[in-house]
């Protein structure tokens, strides 16, 4: 890294007489990922990356140019500032510490030293332990990266990291002939390949299958309002969807947020504690710096039903008269964006089984299989992976093909009871055409006057 460091100094030097403002951000990664079919490999990728962006703010306006050749660094930091000077705009941005710092996340097995052969051997052992009697096919993917990063900008910051991740899904999809169901499971983490090896796979795998399995055995879903508990997957999605893109505060500016100018106002429950942690380590969505080196810390979104914060980048914080949140993210060819890391409900005090007290009618719902939110309007509807009645406090007849619907702050407001577990899933969020790696869970939640529906 060193002699890069040399490189973009001098460009930062020579550049930041004649513009506003600069930053430059390089990465080099590895990758891998294999995708298998019915226990047959389909594709493998393997590959290496790099590349350099260099951002110039002039006249409150963004040039932006990336190239994977950095003998061009100058030619694109050219590019950059002519893009910029071409253009007239009113971005300024929020005040940031200058921080220099190195940062590596704790690896105990890297991928480079595990062989191909091993990874696809993991996913056989995933893929035949979920074939079960009446599975008739599945889906496998693997995907891990290795990314060096360095950020150095016009104010002095420069700041290095190094950060692993990998992620495991399977897919299985059931028939007894009739009906078709799926059971779908992931897991990773910003770790090494220990993560895996660790695991027990055969375990991970053989639920995947018996869920879609017992799903072909569910009654459809009844349709109504009903007392609803959510599992911490649904939890996660609710969360991460309701609130978590509604608090963006590049939507925000756009007018598209049902929570704009909310702020000090009571949007849920008393019960209800929110909160985005990219610095959350065991989190998905971990990163020590956000794409404009700001340091991340637990932001808390919700407090006692009140919404207190949102999310931001230096950009979108200047115009709300904020701080920035540390929010902004995008790979490097992309322009940085406003997006969730680790977004998640807090934990309560209640048991797993107080939850179930006393509901006479309800429905319990697991897992997620997406749904979509309009932040505008502050409708939602997610699809469960699966569901049970609820007859007087006790689990009874498994459904299948359910959805939960409503209004976000109506949802957010009858949550009346909040388990004293924590689970955080793994996943990938796309806004913009730009994807990113996040987490978000919290514990089992019950909410009153749910709106189900059966999708036939």
């Amino acid at each position: 890294m060193e002699e890069y460091i040399d490189l973009f100094d001098k460009v930062i030097a020579k550049t930041s007489q004649n513009v506003d403002y600069i930053d430059i951000r390089y990465g080099r990664g590895e990758n891998t990922s294999i995708l298998m079919k019915d226990g047959n490999v389909d594709e493998i990728n393997t590959g290496m990356s790099l590349g350099a962006r260099i951002r110039v703010l002039n006249n409150g306006a963004w040039g932006f140019a990336y190239t994977t050749d950095l003998s061009k660094i100058n030619e694109i930091t050219e590019t950059a500032i002519k893009l910029s000077n071409s253009l007239k705009g009113d971005v300024t941005l929020s005040e940031s510490d200058i921080i220099k710092d190195k940062i590596a996340v704790d690896v105990k097995i890297q991928f480079k030293d595990v062989s191909i052969e091993e990874k696809k051997d993991i996913m056989k052992i995933a893929n035949d332990a979920a074939t079960i009697d009446k599975v008739n096919s599945t889906t496998t993917s693997y995907v891990d990266s290795e990314v060096d990063e360095l950020f150095m900008n016009s104010e002095g910051s420069e700041i290095e990291v190094k950060t692993s991740r990998v992620r495991m899904a399977l897919n299985a999809s059931a028939t007894d002939g009739e009906i078709i169901q799926f059971g779908h499971g992931s897991l990773g983490g910003v770790k090494g390949f220990e993560l895996i090896q660790n695991a027990d796979i055969e375990d991970f795998g053989r639920k995947i299958g018996e869920k879609a399995v017992r799903l072909l055995d569910a009654k459809p879903a009844p349709s109504g309002q009903f007392p609803v508990i959510a599992d911490p997957e649904l939890t996660g999605v609710l969360i991460h969807e309701a609130l978590g893109h509604a608090v963006e505060g590049d939507l925000i500016l756009q007018n598209d947020s049902i929570l704009k100018d909310k702020i000090g106002t009571q949007i849920a429950s008393e019960i209800v504690n929110i909160f985005d942690d990219a610095s959350l380590r065991e989190g998905f969505g971990y990163y020590p710096y956000d794409v404009e080196g700001v340091k991340t810390k637990p932001n808390q979104l919700v407090k006692d039903g009140k919404l207190i914060s949102l999310l931001n980048s230096r950009e979108t914080a200047s115009k709300l008269n904020m701080k920035s949140s540390g929010n902004a993210r995008s790979i490097i060819s992309d322009q940085p964006i406003v997006r969730m890391s680790n977004t998640y409900l807090q934990p309560g005090e209640n048991t797993f089984e107080e939850l179930f007290e006393g509901i006479p009618n309800g429905i319990y719902l697991k897992g997620s299989r997406g749904g979509q939110v309009d932040t505008g309007k502050g409708i939602f509807q997610f699809n469960a992976a699966e569901g049970y009645i609820i007859e007087n406090g006790e689990i009874t007849t498994p459904v299948r093909d359910v959805s939960l619907s409503g209004n976000i702050l109506e949802t957010l407001k009858n949550i009346d009871a909040i388990g004293n577990d924590f689970k955080l899933s793994v996943g990938f969020c796309g806004k913009d055409g730009q994807t990113a790696p996040v987490g978000d869970g919290g514990p089992h939640t019950r909410i009153q006057n749910a709106l189900v529906g059966g999708m036939g």
